[in-house]
C-alpha cells in the first residue's frame, strides 16, 4: 500500500515565481490497484509520479510505502522496487546496446555488480520467451540494438524491462502519448496483460480520457494539486468518456479559458 500523507511542494520558493502545486495533499493506493490519472497540463498528475519515485522531494508530509516511510530515501533506492516507463520511448532503454544487454540490466536490478559477464547465456532463451510473449518478432532480435528498434517496439522492451524484476509499483508516465493510435492500442493492451499476470500496484498517467475509462479499476483526476475526481471499481465503471470531458471543460471555464 502506498499513502501520501500532508503533502507539500513549492517550486521556486520565495521567489515571485513562487508555485505551491501540493498543500496537506492525501492520497492512499491499495495494493493490487491499477489507476489511472488524469488531469490538464499542470494540475499535478507527473509531480506526483516524481514524488512517488524521489525524483523531486516534498517541503512537508510524508510517503509510506506498506508501513515504511521512505520520505528521505534517495530515488535510486526507490527504484529498486518501482519500474517505471517514460513517455519517451528512448528514456527507458539504452539505444546503443542491444535488446539482449537492455535485458540483461534489467535483469540485474538492485543486484550488486562484480567482474562477471554482464550477459549470462543461460538466460538468453529466458528472454525469447519473454519477447515472444509481445508478439512483435522481437524474440529474433535479441543482437539488435535498441536505437534500431520502431517506437512502439522500443516502449515494449521499456515495458518488460521495467516489470522483470518484482517491483512494488508500475509507473506509467503517458506512456502511449509519442506512439501512433494503432501502436499506442497494442502496447496498451501488453500493459494489461503484464499488470493482470504480475497483480502489480500500476499507477498510469494518461491524456487519453478513453485509455483511463477502460483500463484500471480507479481513476483519479487531478486538478491545482488536488483530486478532484476518485472513483474506483464498480464507481468508475459506470463513468464514461463524456462525463469526463464535461468535468474538462466546467475546469476551463472556470479557468476562463
Amino acid at each position: 500500500m502506498l499513502e501520501l500523507k500532508n503533502i507539500d511542494k513549492y517550486y521556486n520558493p520565495g521567489s515571485v515565481n513562487e508555485l505551491c502545486l501540493f498543500k496537506e495533499f492525501n492520497l492512499t493506493i491499495e495494493k493490487g490497484q491499477f489507476v489511472a490519472v488524469v488531469g490538464s497540463n499542470g494540475s499535478g498528475k507527473t509531480s506526483l509520479l516524481n514524488i512517488i519515485c524521489g525524483s523531486i522531494d516534498v517541503d512537508q508530509g510524508n510517503i509510506i510505502v506498506n508501513g515504511t516511510d521512505i520520505t528521505g530515501k534517495k530515488d535510486y533506492l526507490r527504484h529498486r522496487k518501482i519500474g517505471r516507463v517514460y513517455q519517451d520511448p528512448s528514456k527507458g532503454t539504452c539505444p546503443g546496446m542491444t535488446i539482449l544487454e537492455n535485458l540483461s540490466i534489467a535483469d540485474n536490478k538492485g543486484k550488486a555488480y562484480g567482474l562477471t559477464a554482464g550477459v549470462k547465456k543461460s538466460r538468453i532463451a529466458h528472454y525469447k520467451k519473454l519477447l515472444a510473449q509481445l508478439n512483435l518478432g522481437l524474440e529474433d532480435k535479441l543482437y539488435t540494438k535498441v536505437g534500431a528498434l520502431s517506437g512502439g517496439q522500443r516502449q515494449a522492451v521499456s515495458l518488460l524491462m521495467a516489470t522483470m524484476t518484482p517491483i512494488d509499483f508500475l509507473i506509467l508516465d503517458e506512456h502511449t502519448a509519442a506512439l501512433d493510435p494503432k501502436t499506442a492500442e497494442i502496447i496498451m493492451e501488453l500493459t494489461d496483460k503484464i499488470v493482470q499476470e504480475k497483480k502489480v500496484t500500476t499507477i498510469m498517467v494518461t491524456h487519453n480520457l478513453r485509455y483511463a475509462v477502460e483500463y484500471g479499476n480507479r481513476l483519479i483526476m487531478m486538478h491545482e494539486g488536488k483530486a478532484i475526481l476518485d472513483k474506483t471499481d464498480a464507481e468508475k465503471e459506470d463513468i464514461n468518456v463524456d462525463e469526463i470531458m464535461k468535468i474538462f471543460n466546467q475546469i476551463s471555464v472556470e479557468c476562463g479559458n
